[in-house]
């Protein structure tokens, strides 16, 4: 991977699958166990990705329950359905979260990881959720706040810079992690788990390819916000010694 800008933008199958297996692997562990999902239940993945999960949750259910991965993209649906072709427990539909293809009331688990930040409607999309769980079903929540995300470098405004464009320009709702209980009550889940984790970022190409920073200040500079000399020079410099990188990743679990 180039230490300069204007590198590629990766392939999103691929980008989310290697952010899973590093810094998302120990949140995403917790986040499992603490939905509590067990055989013969039916257990929901709202914005599915490449199916990163489906195959843990299909082992959870066992032969007699179900899985269900919901996605818009055709790319993921594809990376998904060829991840999870041999476990018949698993159906996966192209859908919008706004509108869950889901039967009212048949849901026992249901999770969505890291996808609020990105849609337009976040309470609608957990009134979906409400409206398709069975009563004492249990809801996972993860989101970033983006506003947490540090940058250690030298020249601390530019990385304060950075931060700020990626919470006001780069993500739709870059805030939302920390409004998760919130949002969750006032949809009239019951919030039984709050956690915060902070993954953190030890290896610049890792943190590169996970939080977008040739790609997020290329288009700082080309949007006016980071003069380019500056944004270039940040870039260059954070790959020459130790690097440190974290954001605050927050956890809900709810339940109906």
């Amino acid at each position: 991977m180039s230490t300069t800008l204007g590198a590629p933008r990766p392939d999103q199958a691929t980008y989310m699958l290697r952010a899973a297996a590093g810094a998302g692997r120990g949140y995403k562990r917790e986040l499992l166990e603490l939905l509590d999902v067990r055989p013969g239940q039916t257990a929901l993945d709202v914005g599915c990705g490449p199916g990163t999960d489906l195959p843990s949750l299909a082992e959870r259910v066992g032969v007699n329950g179900t899985v269900i991965g919901v996605d818009r993209d055709p790319a993921m649906l594809a990376e998904a359905r060829r991840r999870t072709s041999g476990l018949p427990t698993v159906r996966i539909s192209a859908a919008d979260a706004h509108a869950l293809p889901v039967r009212p009331g048949t849901v026992d688990r249901a999770k969505v990881d890291r996808v609020l930040m990105h849609v337009a409607d976040p309470p609608k999309v957990l009134e979906q959720l409400r409206a398709v769980t069975r009563p004492g079903a249990r809801i996972a929540l993860a989101e970033p706040d983006w506003d947490t995300l540090v940058v250690d470098a030298s020249d601390l405004d530019t990385s304060r810079a950075f931060t700020r464009y990626t919470t006001s320009e780069v993500v739709r709702h870059a805030t939302i992690g920390r409004g998760l209980a919130r949002l969750a009550r006032q949809t009239g889940f019951v919030v039984e788990t709050v956690r915060a984790t902070t993954p953190v970022f030890l290896d610049f190409h890792d943190a590169d390819h996970t939080l977008g920073l040739c790609r997020n200040m290329e288009r700082a500079i080309r949007d006016g916000h980071i003069d380019a000399t500056r944004g270039r020079r940040w870039f260059a410099a954070l790959s020459d010694g130790p690097f440190f990188a974290s954001f605050t990743l927050v956890t809900v679990v709810c339940s109906r």
